[in-house]
C-alpha cells in the first residue's frame, strides 16, 4: 500500500510541477511586464515581481525532484495565494465560460500545493529523511 502512495505522491508532484513550470517557462520568455504593472499599480516596488520566477520555475523544479517539496509548495501555494489577490479576487464567484470555476486551474495549484505541504514527496523523492522532504 506504502508504495501506491509513493507513487501517487510522485504523480502528484510530477503533474504540479511541470503544468507550473511552464507558466514559469512562459514569463521568461515573454517577460514579466504586466506582473510588474500590478505592483506598479498598487505602490509596491517593481522588483517583487521576480518573485514569480520563484514560485513559478524554481518551486516547480524542486517538486518535480521531490527535493524539499514541503517548502516548494508552501512557496507554490503563496504565489497562488499572490495570483487570486492580485488578478483573480474578481473572478472568485464566478463560472468560467466552459461551465467550471473561473480560477479553477489557480485553484488546483493552490489546494494541490497545500496537500504536498502536509504530506511531502513521499519515497520517490530526493529528499526523504527530514521534516521538510
Amino acid at each position: 500500500m506504502k508504495k501506491n502512495i509513493d507513487a501517487g505522491l510522485l504523480t502528484w508532484r510530477l503533474t504540479l510541477g511541470i503544468l507550473m513550470l511552464m507558466h514559469g517557462i512562459y514569463k521568461l520568455i515573454y517577460g514579466i511586464d504586466f506582473i510588474e504593472g500590478l505592483f506598479r499599480e498598487l505602490g509596491l516596488p517593481e522588483f517583487l515581481a521576480l518573485g514569480v520566477h520563484v514560485g513559478e520555475i524554481v518551486a516547480p523544479l524542486l517538486l518535480i525532484f521531490g527535493f524539499r517539496t514541503k517548502i516548494a509548495a508552501l512557496i507554490l501555494a503563496f504565489t497562488m495565494v499572490v495570483a487570486v489577490c492580485m488578478v483573480h479576487l474578481d473572478h472568485i464567484f464566478q463560472l468560467g465560460t466552459s461551465g467550471g470555476w473561473a480560477i479553477e486551474l489557480v485553484a488546483l495549484f493552490l489546494f494541490g500545493a497545500v496537500g504536498l505541504i502536509f504530506t511531502g514527496g513521499g519515497n520517490y523523492s530526493l529528499s526523504t529523511k527530514n521534516k521538510w522532504d
